[in-house]
């Protein structure tokens, strides 16, 4: 008979996976029973690397998990109660049931997870750059399978980590497939090479010498707490259930020949005495949680669940913006003032450190002034924002700069997937106040990849704001209201041509320049005159627009009022509504393509709120092609002046 094991920190790491297994058997088992949604990703097989590396953590370290997470998220919290009822998608689970199978937080043992490869490691080092920049002895976790390795993101994160000494375990469990693909089709080279390659020391543990891997996990935690860097530790595993339910297409001798080296089931058909105990401890914390999460209703719509601008009619004031500062040295004050009164403020992004300041010069100095706090980083723009996101998690609040707009697509994905996602999905346990601002817009001959306006593809991202900057409402003054309020991923749209402008430029005669009572003001040139069209634009149009309503009063006596907002989402259309009860006709102006973008959405909003107030209507914007690098084609294709003008024309010959 095989020996009692009496090792105790051995029997409660078996204890442990042994109610992992039990817990993921049981997830399976309510599946088949259509008492689950969408699909279950277990970790049947894995669950020891999860154990031994929560059992060396502390309370205050912080995990980032994947969608293989069940098991990582059980070895780190225990809480069976709050993991089933979240898979069974009711009320009383860990997220509320909004989350399920995949997206897991659990704020106060610092556990999160999201289901997207890849975008998980920035997140990760962001939380661990927090943990940096608090000086605490805590670090952070990212838990990785092999299959993420043909994410490019990760070797950005693995830069930048090296790099800054972030105190970050990347743990990866090498289980040789990549949902059904085996890396041996997908994988070139080792595996541990590539954070090596990084200057990342590494360590190599196998599931199937569990003492071993137990000792591993230890030395790993305390070499990252106490060297304060990052650590690499592959951990060669095999899922022997299915990638996700059922769907298996392995050879079956080759998972049976892993079942029987399964350290998990050995131990327990070697210990029978143990294994009982340990399965009926772990089946009656099972079947009393499935117990209580079948009382509890489903996860609900929760008024506030969704975003819905202020639409009220707003009060107006005449303004009288004096300005005369170039925008640049007024935005660059604004972050330096509030940088001064809140030392929660970083800012990341390439080439914003002395003596370049930023590609437009918005930072050039900061870095001085602010030691630490202003961060060069590579050619990363995913990884930038992923930063930005983990230490938005973190408690600090990131301020992630894009050198071009056109930029933000290979971010997308951390604004979309991550940054919109986690304070619905984790039940309102977060705020994510990150602030990413970007240069957008043409006519500097940059062509096709770096003039693009594209802001319209990041408009309806759930709690997101998107701003866009002008000239006529201080700058300065939108960030130290940003800054005070935010609590929610905001994209900053700063027009390329606005930086060198000079504010307050003289209001055309004939009109009176007022601000609405809205957070972030809307700007109304009203004329003195009764209007007949209303011109809706936003950011680095109104120049043009101002021009245009000049030239087309001189030259054909149109009289036309212009509305333009700061804030574009979520978007209030009550201002523009007011000034067609007036005018019952509108021309948008948008230099970005105007298919599916914010002015089409404005019409749709004014036809559902305001039926038959809107009799005629026409969109302005550029080709639907890219931008051409030739300057005077590019002018010539963009709206200017004239060509407003024109469409003022066209449109009033129909009133």
């Amino acid at each position: 008979m095989p020996e009692i094991l009496t090792k105790p920190c051995v029997a409660e790491a078996y204890s442990s996976a042994t109610l992992i297994r039990e817990v993921e058997q049981t997830l399976l088992d309510l599946y088949a029973d259509g008492k689950l949604f969408g699909t279950v990703h277990t970790c049947i097989g894995q669950e020891l690397t999860g154990v031994a590396v929560a059992r060396a953590l502390r309370q205050g370290d912080l995990i980032f998990s994947n969608h293989r997470c069940h098991g990582h998220f059980l070895a780190r919290t225990g809480n069976v109660d709050g993991l089933i009822a979240e898979i069974m998608g009711k009320q009383s689970g860990v997220c509320g049931g909004r989350g399920g199978s995949q997206h897991l937080c659990d704020r106060d043992q610092g556990f999160f997870s999201n289901g997207i490869q890849g975008g998980i490691a920035p997140v990760a080092a962001g939380l661990a750059m927090s943990l940096q920049f608090g000086g605490t002895e805590n670090i952070a976790v990212v838990f990785l399978g092999d299959g993420t390795l043909g994410e490019g993101t990760v070797y950005e994160t693995f830069n930048i980590a090296s790099k800054w000494n972030l105190p970050l375990l990347v743990v990866l469990e090498n289980n040789y497939y990549a949902q059904s693909t085996s890396q041996e089709q997908t994988l070139a080279g080792d595996i541990a090479a590539r954070a090596a390659a990084f200057g990342i020391p590494t360590c190599h543990g196998l599931i199937w010498e569990p003492d071993r891997l137990l000792e591993l996990a230890n030395d790993c935690v305390a070499q990252v707490r106490r060297e304060r860097r990052p650590v690499f530790f592959q951990v060669d595993t095999y899922r022997l259930m299915a990638h996700s339910k059922g769907d298996d297409d392995r050879d079956r001798e080759e998972v049976n020949a892993f079942w029987k080296r399964d350290p998990l089931k050995n131990f327990l058909d070697e210990h029978p005495a143990q294994a009982a105990e340990m399965r009926h401890r772990a089946r009656a914390c099972i079947d009393s949680a499935v117990a209580k999460a079948e009382k509890f209703p489903y996860a609900q719509f929760v008024e506030g669940d969704q975003d819905v601008a202020v639409t009220h009619k707003p009060r107006w004031t005449p303004t009288s913006f004096a300005g005369g500062e170039r925008a640049v040295g007024v935005i660059r004050e604004a972050l330096r003032r509030n940088m001064q009164r809140d030392p929660r403020i970083v800012l990341i992004g390439e080439d914003i450190e002395s003596p370049y300041g930023g590609a437009f010069k918005v930072t050039k100095g900061l870095s001085d002034d602010f030691p630490g706090r202003v961060r060069n980083t590579p050619i990363s723009e995913a990884t930038i924002v992923g930063l930005g996101n983990g230490l938005a998690l973190g408690g600090l609040l990131p301020v992630c700069e894009i050198m071009f707009g056109d930029f933000l697509t290979l971010a997308a994905d951390q604004l979309i997937n991550h940054a919109s996602k986690f304070r619905y999905m984790y039940n309102e346990q977060v705020r994510v106040p990150l602030v990413v601002r970007t240069p957008m817009g043409g006519r500097r001959g940059y062509g096709p990849t770096h003039s693009q306006s594209l802001e319209k593809h990041f408009l309806g991202l759930p709690q997101t704001q998107v701003l866009a900057l002008h000239g006529r409402y201080d700058p300065g003054a939108v960030y130290d209201e940003l800054f005070a309020t935010i609590d929610r991923p905001t994209i900053v749209i700063e027009n390329k041509l606005l930086y060198a402008a000079r504010l307050g430029s003289p209001v055309p005669e004939g009109f009176v320049l007022e601000h609405s009572d809205e957070r972030y003001p809307t700007s109304r040139l009203r004329p003195v005159e009764t209007p007949q069209v209303t011109i809706f634009c936003y950011g680095g149009m109104l120049p043009h627009v101002e021009q245009a309503i000049v030239d087309a009063f001189e030259e054909h006596e149109i009289v036309a009022e212009v509305i333009c907002p700061i804030q574009l989402y979520p978007f209030n259309p009550w201002p523009v509504v007011e000034s067609l009860e007036r005018t019952q006709t509108l021309l948008v102006v948008e230099e970005g393509l105007s298919f599916a973008a914010l002015g089409a959405e404005l019409a749709a909003q004014i036809v559902e709120q305001a039926p038959g107030l809107l009799r005629h209507f026409r969109r302005l914007g550029p080709p639907q092609h890219p931008i051409p690098s030739c300057g005077p084609l590019e002018n010539e294709l963009l709206p200017n002046s004239s060509a407003i003008v024109a469409a003022m024309e066209r449109l009033c010959a129909h009133v």
